[in-house]
């Protein structure tokens, strides 16, 4: 699994606002607050860093897709299917 942040780095407090039920169902069960945020920001970050590249490298990959269709790929000749 590509690593995109530093895991290593030191924990910084945060001031949010949630809904006072949703956080008290969650305190009742025993759920880490900060555990469960930091896997839902860094699924997030993980796609919206995603969506970024595809997004800034859109031309380049449309050219490459181009030339395979025109010219064909190295490995053509091996293919099995």
């Amino acid at each position: 699994m590509l690593i995109f942040y530093d895991k290593e780095a030191p924990k910084k407090s945060a001031n949010l606002s949630v809904n006072s039920d949703l956080l008290k169902q969650a305190r009742n069960l025993k759920i880490n607050l900060s555990a469960t945020l930091e896997h839902a920001l860094a699924q997030q970050v993980k796609k919206a860093a995603k969506e970024n590249w595809l997004k800034d490298n859109k031309q380049a990959l449309q050219t490459l897709n181009e030339l395979a269709e025109e010219n064909g790929l190295f490995s053509d000749p091996y293919k099995k299917f």
